[in-house]
């Protein structure tokens, strides 16, 4: 894993990373980038200073850092696919009752019989306090991590009310008028143009902030916007995504190492809480790697792109259903196929993010195996470097020993007898070996102790974590 380049912009990592954002939220990539440009545009035409206006931007490409947050409850709730549930919903105007209604009606169970419909309506009846917990998390957590990542309270706060509406009417807080943060207010607008736009031109995005005007979005701003519509070239550079030229450029931040760290650990976050059995996972691999990496002689170079790819070996689970993640039975073969495009995924989201290009091969191979019996290439010991290896070892031993849908935790030695059984066939033996003298170390890393739950452990790896037939 090289090294990567010495100054890399840091809206270029986030735009790249908006891909798996967007992904959680149910929209066509680039969602985020040309929801930026909008709202970027629309800065330019109110004459927003140069500070704020870096403050804007980033809140825009970050406007869905908290996506994940909501996914699981919102695909129990709905007994729906959290991802058609959260595109649909921007499509409606769900501060009315009865668009919200119908959206319900549409949305709720969609393969169920009707019995099974009607007792999940009745369980949402009281749509404004679910949509306001659903949002709560969502807007709470993307703020969260616009801090986590330095930014200032200014785009943390715009993230934090993206789905708060002129009238009141909007959620969580249910702020009105100019108590809502400007730039939240351009973020709402933004975004919401950015969707209709891609459904049908120019004229669709203005008819909806129109139509909503007073309502969902300043009207100000919606005059604004209408100064934009005769900008031809503007709304085709939208449609091409290119994001350069509107970057403050006497304010560029460069994403360094500690950043490209920091940018690791908070997305890392993002992918963690798409699911309640998979919370920390990330995190506790990562630990559980740099273990078996020292132990085995890694040196600072290597420890630090091993770091960044098992935080973000599992970015591309963002693009799996809760209703398949959190299923807690067996999977039908097409849902074990959506399973297994998840690293496949997670190798085409960084390959396109200047910084974790290099990662992107150790991060997506975590499930391949010396005998080519994993996936999503079929890889073969000749072809498995050390850190895939490593990674695959931690990310088994973390997935055995944690809380499953559809099983148990082991404990750590029903879990080490099972991956020495994989070794050296499957699993890299040195790794393995390596992984039982840090799980009998008292001073080994946190992550290697499980809780103690009896586990038949007579059963392939694979089995375990692609859920029993």
């Amino acid at each position: 894993m090289s090294a990567p380049p010495a100054q890399i912009a840091l809206s270029d990592v986030l735009a790249g990373l908006s891909y798996a954002l967007d992904l959680t939220e149910g929209e066509p990539p680039g969602h985020a980038v040309r929801s930026c440009m909008i709202g970027m545009r629309l800065a330019d035409e109110l004459n927003l200073d140069a500070a704020v206006r870096t403050q804007l931007f980033y809140a825009l490409l970050l406007k869905d850092a908290g996506c994940s947050a909501n996914s699981a409850r919102m695909a129990a709730l709905f007994g729906a696919d959290d991802h058609r549930a959260k595109r649909t919903s921007k499509r409606v105007n769900w501060s009315r009752r009865f668009p919200a209604f119908l959206w319900a009606l549409r949305t709720v169970a969609p393969d169920g019989p009707a019995r099974a419909r009607l007792d999940r309506l009745l369980a949402i009846k009281a749509e404004g306090e679910v949509t306001r917990a659903l949002m709560q998390a969502r807007c709470d957590r993307g703020a969260e991590i616009a801090h986590l990542l330095g930014f200032e309270a200014p785009t943390a706060e715009a993230i934090r009310a993206l789905d708060e509406h002129w009238d009141g009417q909007g959620q969580p807080r249910g702020l009105r008028g100019e108590d809502i943060p400007l730039l939240g207010r351009i973020l709402t607008l933004a975004q919401t143009a950015e969707i209709f736009h891609a459904a049908g031109g120019v004229s669709a995005a203005w008819r909806v902030a129109r139509r909503r005007s007073g309502g969902w979005f300043d009207p100000a701003l919606v005059d604004a916007f209408g100064a934009l519509r005769f900008d031809i070239a503007f709304w085709h550079s939208v449609r091409d995504g290119d994001l350069a030229t509107w970057e403050p450029g006497d304010r560029l931040l460069v994403a360094d190492e500690a950043r490209l760290d920091a940018i690791a650990y908070a997305f890392a976050g993002v992918i963690d809480a798409k699911s309640p059995w998979t919370y920390r996972h990330s995190d506790r691999a990562c630990v559980i790697v740099l273990g078996l990496a020292s132990a085995l002689g890694a040196d600072d170079d290597e420890l630090g792109g091993l770091r960044r790819a098992a935080l973000l070996h599992d970015v591309g689970k963002l693009a799996v259903s809760n209703r398949i993640l959190d299923k807690p039975g067996p999977l039908t073969a097409f849902e074990l196929g959506v399973v297994r495009e998840h690293a496949g995924v997670t190798r085409r989201i960084l390959e396109r993010v200047p910084g974790f290009g290099g990662i992107a091969p150790t991060a997506a191979a975590h499930h391949e195996r010396l005998d080519g019996s994993g996936y999503p290439d079929g890889l073969t010991a000749a072809e498995l470097t050390t850190p895939m290896r490593l990674l695959a070892v931690a990310d088994v031993y973390e997935a055995l020993t944690s809380e499953r849908p559809y099983r148990r935790a082991m404990t750590s030695e029903q879990a080490l007898r099972i991956i020495r059984a994989e070794a050296p066939h499957a699993l890299d033996r040195d790794a393995a070996d390596a992984l039982a003298g840090l799980a009998h170390d008292p001073g080994a890393p946190p992550g290697l102790a499980r809780r103690e739950h009896p586990q038949d452990d007579a059963v392939r790896v694979e089995e375990l974590l692609d859920r029993p037939r």
